[in-house]
């Protein structure tokens, strides 16, 4: 798909670039080969494949979800400058 110099002005001035206009010809080119590149990976029948959600079918191995710390809810409200049936009071800064 082969881009005018008018879209990629626009193209850069919606993604707010400055170009100067002898660097239009090279963005053009450029841009013009991703979008072949684009409809060329879109031409490939993907009809049987399964999505997968890494190339390598790593696996992440996640230790268990054991609580580890103890509870020390009341020891630092009592430290806190303003507590209200258990909730931390703090000044409004939004009127």
């Amino acid at each position: 798909m082969a881009l005018e110099q008018d879209q990629v002005r626009k193209i850069a001035s919606l993604a707010r670039l400055q170009l100067d206009e002898n660097q239009i010809a090279d963005y053009q080119t450029n841009l013009s080969n991703i979008l072949d590149l684009v409809d060329q990976l879109s031409a490939v029948d993907t009809s049987g494949i399964e999505p997968m959600a890494h190339p390598l079918d790593a696996v992440q191995r996640l230790r268990a979800d054991v609580v580890t710390e103890e509870n020390q809810r009341e020891h630092f409200q009592k430290i806190a400058p303003a507590v209200d049936q258990g909730h931390y009071l703090v000044p409004r800064v939004v009127e």
